[in-house]
């Protein structure tokens, strides 16, 4: 296996040569690559909707837009109120005028209802009277009474626009299905990228979807019109999904910038104490951008979304491609300080590195690729375009990189001034090697059993993990938004929706007295659903504005708020309401009247906590509506899908990491055997990992599910640079002990500063204002750290164990 190594970097060493002789050719090609990717990146796109979490071809998904295209949005923006009282005509003179500007400002606006235009029903001798609540304004506090009496009795009102205390009011908004225009840059990214959350339909037959950059438009003119109205006497807050998307949207952005200029001052220190000289600064932050600018182009050109999930992507990259520009270099400036020339440095650099940087490349981008089957889609978004990005570095380390140290003037160093200079740093490193070393080589079955018992306390703290995807505690705790979606679940019993559609398949089906009345028991019945965590705030369809025109065209009389008997009857009602002048059966049934929509409003908790509710739900509308078809969707189903698919991911993504890097250690060390014990020090830091997250209490949500295959993918980089050199040192000097002092005091300096490098960069996470990534952050620094002290004791205590045996040859 030793030759075939050699054979290997032999190869490298011509493939250098062979860079130097046509520099200048290959340096024009390559930026024309770079300059044709870049160009594709004004037209990247950006989504924040819990839709883009899921695949086009997701069943879920296609339930979902087949619902909106029928009934529209469910999403809605809310915009409450909690004066000191609700009834007071100074206060609903102040509720028009902010539902009147609303109105008439607000882009892309579908429905707005308060109680100023809430739907009133009731009935004048036999006329059949729908008009809105304040049609008739109240002129003294007893027509005051009266309008205050109507309100608190009615039903749809409860939960909707007034809280059952009735000191809480809302104004809900419902913005337009598609899309009002055709896409355009973001001007938050300042031409960078431009946002849509949904695709065009080919063929222009329908716009597409509401855009993500059209949500932003309406959300930030939503909180200028509130601005202009809310006073002390008057206080409005706004909640609901389409304003958490914008939250997130904005975040993500002012992350995404907050990373990376982190990420790229860090790495600029560390380079500039590594290598003291602007050259070992500039070339690799230039092979790392340009690496992110391609990956970023390439996402643009497939015609992918930058989503919540690959919002780590940037800094991601500019933090895992540096290593690999970092040791060529270190090679590099070794031979050219000791006086060889440019040309040999090179190709020395390239043959003592080359396989080692494409090894760790292959199992870094082999660990993301594991990512690339999730049914959560930017999770596969991903791990497609990571793990392109790695390849794209590697690409331009092995080629372009060398390619500028032949064409940039660079000098070279006398050695005795570099170790002059940075004796004090080396002496502290030799220091801090020479123990690990000692440890790791002197008590290697004691290096183990400690190891062992740390992780069986990990495992012990992993069985506490739970799982969760909530959007919302994702939020920072004093977040307005966040606030304000607390508060409203538990003032309006909810804030987000089940829908159930039921499909009789046939015109008219609705027409049914058994079928409406079933559907007036489901409602009682999944409206005292509780558990934990889910409560029901509001069950309702068809039936109740059937009920309400019922009773209007009695009379008024209370009692005849039911269900008719007469299937006439019901069609005649629903006729007579239908030609009233308003347009709200649109919102709970087709034009055929053979379809019935079901909403069911909760709060907005974990997804985690939906699957039992949701289980019952499906269980209840499956066996009393077995003549129906059953969908049931809406942003609940969603969220519940979500972390459904990623629980599956995981564990796929987990199993395919682990069988990917252990077949590419077990080609690159030549040895069975050494090759499965060497992915212990890979496989520890995930245990411990995962011990942390079970004893702090940290819940698996997406990002921590991801941290798993990242670390390892990345972690395996240092272990793959250790067991290359600890196999050429050891054929060298037929010595466990010196192979191990030998390698850790080479490429343990580099494995040093680049773990550094990645952990700091990952840390940078931890200045994000959202929750999820900062223990995204915290969790991949502290993996990486683990797996860099498992590379300094745990892989030497394996070698020196595994390789008591006398030496022999494995030519």
């Amino acid at each position: 296996m030793s030759s075939i190594r050699n054979k290997i970097e032999t190869l490298f060493e011509s493939f250098a040569y062979s860079l130097f002789d046509n520099k200048y050719k290959i340096f024009i090609f390559m930026l024309l690559v770079i300059v044709l990717l870049a160009s594709r990146i004004p037209g990247i796109t950006i989504d924040t909707s819990t839709e883009g979490f899921l695949h086009k071809n997701d069943s879920i998904l296609l339930d979902y837009e087949a619902f909106r295209d029928q009934f529209g949005r469910d999403e809605m923006a809310i915009v409450a109120i909690e004066p000191e009282k609700v009834f007071d005509l100074k206060f609903l003179e102040k509720l028009k005028a902010l539902h009147q500007d609303l109105n008439d400002n607000l882009p892309y606006l579908d429905d707005i209802t308060s109680l100023v235009n809430a739907r009133n029903t009731y009935g004048n001798k036999d006329e059949l009277i729908v008009e809105d609540l304040l049609e008739h304004w109240p002129e003294n506090e007893k027509e005051l009474a009266a309008i205050e009496k109507k309100a608190m009795a009615n039903q749809m009102y409860k939960n909707l626009l007034l809280s059952e205390n009735g000191r809480l009011t809302t104004i809900v908004i419902k913005t337009l299905t598609y899309s009002g225009k055709k896409q355009s840059l973001d001007d938050d990214l300042s031409g960078f990228v431009n946002d849509d959350a949904s695709e065009q339909n080919i063929g222009g037959q329908k716009a597409g979807y509401l855009t993500d950059k059209e949500n932003s438009e309406f959300v930030t003119a939503l909180e200028k019109i509130i601005d202009r109205h809310r006073t002390r006497e008057f206080p409005v807050f706004i909640a609901g999904t389409p304003v958490v998307t914008d939250f997130l949207k904005r975040s993500m952005i002012t992350n995404m910038r907050k990373f990376m200029g982190i990420a790229l001052v860090t790495i600029a220190i560390f380079l500039f104490v590594m290598f003291r000289r602007l050259s070992g600064v500039f070339m690799p932050i230039f092979i790392v951008i340009v690496s992110l600018v391609s990956t970023l182009g390439l996402m643009s050109l497939s015609g992918v979304s930058i989503k919540i999930p690959t919002q780590i992507l940037p800094s991601f990259l500019l933090s895992v491609a540096i290593g690999a520009s970092v040791h060529v270099l270190v090679m590099f400036f070794q031979s050219f300080d000791k006086q060889y020339s440019k040309r040999d440095s090179i190709a020395r650099a390239l043959g003592h590195s080359g396989l080692a940087i494409v090894m760790t490349s292959l199992t870094t981008a082999g660990g993301l690729m594991s990512f690339s089957t999730a049914a959560v889609a930017p999770i596969a978004d991903l791990g497609v375009f990571a793990s392109a990005g790695i390849i794209l570095s590697l690409i331009y380390t092995i080629v372009f990189l060398p390619v500028l140290l032949a064409i940039l003037p660079i000098k070279s160093k006398n050695i005795s001034d570099n170790e002059k200079l940075c004796d004090p740093l080396k002496k502290l490193m030799d220091n801090l090697l020479n123990g690990c070393i000692h440890i790791s080589t002197h008590y290697p079955k004691k290096v183990l059993f400690v190891s062992f018992i740390l992780a069986l306390a990990a495992l012990a703290g992993s069985i506490r993990i739970e799982l969760s995807h909530d959007p919302v505690r994702w939020l920072p705790h004093k977040s307005n938004v966040r606030l304000a979606n607390e508060k409203l679940d538990i003032a309006l019993k909810g804030t987000t929706s089940l829908e159930v559609i039921l499909d009789t398949k046939k015109e008219n089906g609705l027409y049914e007295p058994n079928l409406l009345l079933k559907l007036e028991n489901s409602s009682k019945e999944i409206e005292n659903y509780k558990d934990k965590k889910v409560y029901v705030g509001k069950a309702w369809s068809i039936t109740s504005v059937l009920k309400e025109t019922n009773q209007a065209l009695h009379e008024n009389k209370a009692k005849y708020y039911i269900i008719p008997e007469s299937r006439d009857l019901i069609a005649q009602e629903l006729f007579l309401f239908e030609n009233s002048g308003s347009d709200d059966l649109e919102d709970f049934t087709d034009t055929q009247f053979s379809k019935a929509r079901f909403t069911i409003k909760v709060p907005f908790v974990d997804a985690i906590a939906y699957a039992q509710f949701m289980d019952k739900v499906t269980k209840h509308f499956k066996e009393n509506y077995p003549r129906q078809n059953i969908k049931i969707t809406g942003m609940v189903a969603m969220l519940a899908r979500v972390i459904t698919n990623a629980i599956h991911s995981m564990i796929k993504s987990y199993g395919y990491a682990l069988i990917i890097i252990t077949v590419l250690m077990i080609f690159l060390i030549g040895k069975v055997k050494i090759g499965v014990f060497s992915m212990i020090p890979n496989i520890f830091p995930i245990i411990i990992m995962l011990g942390v997250m079970g004893w702090c209490n940290i819940p698996m949500d997406l990002f921590c599910m991801m941290v798993g295959s990242i670390a390892i993918g990345l972690a395996v980089d240092d272990t793959i640079h250790f067991m290359h050199n600890f196999r050429r040192y050891y054929e060298i000097y037929h010595d466990a002990e010196k192979a191990v002092y030998e390698t850790l005091h080479t490429t343990g300096r580099a494995m040093l500063v680049t773990t550094c490098v990645l952990s700091i960069g990952f840390f940078t996470f931890m200045f994000s204002e959202m929750n999820n990534l900062i223990n995204f952050g915290f969790l991949t620094g502290f993996t990486l750290l683990m797996a860099l002290l498992a590379d300094y004791f745990i892989a030497p205590s394996l070698m020196v164990l595994l390789n008591k045996k006398p030496y022999q040859d494995s030519k």
